[in-house]
C-alpha cells in the first residue's frame, strides 16, 4: 500500500473538487525561460505585452515597408519627398548610434526617394 504524501493528497482532493478544471493555459505547452536563448525574455514579453514600441532599426525597417502606402493621404510631391527625406535622416542617425550587445545588429537602410515618389505617383493614379 503506498503511502500519500500530504501535498499528494491535497493536489488529488483539489483535482477531485474539479479546482484545475478550466484553468487559463489548459492544454497549451508550458512556456520555459530558461531555453538557451539569452533574449528569451524580451521574446517572452513581446508576447505577452503584443505591440511593444520598437527603437531603433527595427521601428525604421517597419515604417520603411509601410511605404508607399503610408504616404497615400499625402497633398502633393513636396510633402512626400520631406517625409522620405526625414525617414532617412532618422536612418543615418541611427547608424551613428554605438551598437550594444553581442548578436549580429539590425541595420535599417535608406530609401531612394525618387524612386519611392514614382511609386507614390503611380498609386495615385490608380
Amino acid at each position: 500500500m503506498d503511502a500519500e504524501s500530504l501535498a499528494e493528497k491535497a493536489i488529488r482532493e483539489a483535482i477531485e473538487r474539479g479546482e484545475f478544471d478550466n484553468l487559463p493555459g489548459a492544454g497549451k505547452p508550458l512556456k520555459l525561460s530558461n531555453s538557451g536563448d539569452p533574449e528569451w525574455w524580451l521574446k517572452n514579453l513581446v508576447e505577452r505585452e503584443g505591440d511593444v514600441p520598437l527603437g531603433g532599426a527595427v521601428s525604421l525597417r517597419r515604417e520603411a515597408d509601410s511605404f508607399p502606402e503610408s504616404l497615400a493621404d499625402m497633398p502633393h510631391e513636396q510633402a512626400v519627398r520631406a517625409v522620405l527625406e526625414d525617414f532617412n535622416a532618422r536612418v543615418t542617425d541611427d547608424w551613428r548610434r554605438p551598437q550594444v550587445g553581442k548578436g549580429i545588429p539590425v541595420v535599417a537602410r535608406k530609401v531612394d526617394v525618387d524612386a519611392m515618389v514614382e511609386r507614390w505617383k503611380a498609386m495615385k493614379r490608380r
